[in-house]
């Protein structure tokens, strides 16, 4: 079984089948005893959609715990900036390599992400159900 990451949250508004969740965001340090007098401590307010069968189980301002799995998570990183950076370096070496212009390949190199963010963009539906959030 693959491990879990959780957040608690409050529930933000309901809409049908789609749940919006608050959550904070903490960063490691913002738990030390000290983060009130380091300007290192950090958190951030996040909203995070989940899509459920039945939204009426829940209210609005209900304390939740929402998950996701470790592997949904690696997915998602990968999709939004492994093959991305992938792509733009390929393509700038490449290019680079060919016509030896550097203002070339970085132009290449950058036009490279438009269409793989254009694919992303259209199938978002489809990796919306497969990446997704549950509630515990």
């Amino acid at each position: 079984m693959s491990e879990t990451v959780r957040h608690a949250g409050v529930i933000d508004s309901i809409d049908g089948g789609k749940v919006c969740v608050r959550i904070v965001q903490t960063s490691a340090c913002a738990a030390c005893k000290v983060a009130g007098y380091c300007n290192a401590a950090e958190s951030k307010e996040k909203l995070v959609d989940v899509l459920v069968a039945d939204g009426s189980r829940w209210r609005v301002g209900d304390q939740v715990t929402v998950a996701a799995s470790q592997q949904m998570a690696t997915q998602a990183l990968l999709l939004a900036f492994g093959l991305p950076l992938l792509i733009l370096l390929v393509v700038l070496l490449v290019v680079l390599r060919l016509t030896g212009s550097e203002v070339l390949s970085a132009l290449c190199g950058l036009g490279a992400l438009a269409p793989y963010y254009a694919v992303l963009w259209l199938t978002r539906h489809k990796m919306q159900k497969r990446l997704a959030f549950w509630i515990e």
